[in-house]
């Protein structure tokens, strides 16, 4: 048996991009698939076009698979609803939601308005939290079931210009983190990955100097579809031990990442004033506070 035989799994914005290959290769591993995508353009502009979705439910079909295409936004609570019914009437269960569907609105955090702020959270976090929220009474239900979030180094390290998207991917790892203990007793896992993928999420990245060229030709050496293996295995039996844990993949390369835990404590007897917290405490902690790191500072090596 395939390791997703008669299993059913929801991935949102799956017309492209890593969306497009978890699809694919969840269909492959013997999955029914929803395949959504709201069909609109990078900063979630609706341009009206359903075909991406349609064109991956065909080639799933076309290798004998089992598919359907869905059209609504991960940011409205009821086509979040939508998407998990798709599944339940047309397949009769769903056992995995992806969380991929997203969007971009880079402006430095000083220029960066509410609208650009709200848009960007609305799609990932909000969005995140509603299709997982939609399915999570069919998991409690069945007694199992796996969450996949991505999330992003933007918000794991950091990057310039990108404050709403920071924040909402790193609000997926919290999110993440807390349907994996709030749902662990009806045996629901739930886990986020940071892909690193040439798409067109990363596509409008300036190449006006040299440095930024060099970056964007490193960029497009990372091939999308690889994300998909492991989203996969998490989603499948074989992952059923695996829950709230943060990973990222990279081409061949899969990292675990830390999760935040205290390194250093200080201590008085006497209780801290701000001035003795100045004197002491900063200098103590100096030598492990973090740098303004880029994730470019830390994933300095060619993709493997």
């Amino acid at each position: 048996m395939a390791m997703m035989d008669g299993k059913a799994v929801l991935v949102t914005g799956a017309g492209r991009g890593v969306g497009r290959g978890v699809a694919m290769a969840m269909a492959s591993a013997g999955a029914s698939v929803v395949v959504n995508d709201l069909g609109v353009s990078l900063t979630g502009d609706n341009q009206g076009e359903a075909s991406p979705a349609e064109q991956v439910v065909e080639e799933i079909r076309a290798m004998g698979g089992k598919a359907v295409a869905n059209h609504d936004s991960v940011a409205d609570w009821d086509g979040a609803c939508a998407m998990v019914k798709a599944a339940v009437e047309n397949f009769g269960r769903i056992d995995g939601v992806v969380n991929n569907a997203g969007n971009l609105r880079d402006v430095y955090f000083h220029k960066m308005s509410p609208d650009d702020f709200r848009a960007v959270i609305d799609v990932h976090l909000m969005g995140s939290f509603h299709t997982s929220r939609a399915a999570a009474p069919f998991f409690k239900e069945q007694q199992s079931g796996a969450y996949v979030h991505m999330t992003s180094t933007s918000g794991l390290v950091g990057n310039f210009g990108q404050a709403n998207y920071s924040a909402a991917k790193l609000g997926i790892v919290g999110l993440s983190k807390s349907i994996a203990l709030d749902m662990q007793r009806f045996n629901v896992r739930s886990n986020a990955i940071a892909p690193f993928a040439w798409t067109r999420m990363i596509d409008s990245i300036p190449t006006d100097t040299p440095e930024q060229q060099k970056r964007v030709e490193g960029l497009k050496k990372l091939d999308a579809d690889k994300i998909a293996p492991f989203a996969v295995a998490l989603c499948s039996d074989a992952g059923k031990d695996v829950s709230g844990q943060i990973f990222a993949v990279r081409n061949n390369e899969i990292f675990l990442f830390s999760q935040p835990r205290p390194i250093r404590t200080a201590h008085t007897a006497d209780g801290w004033t701000p001035e003795t917290i100045a004197e002491r405490v900063f200098d103590q902690f100096a030598n492990d506070f973090y740098p303004l790191h880029r994730s470019a500072d830390v994933f300095t090596w060619e993709p493997v």
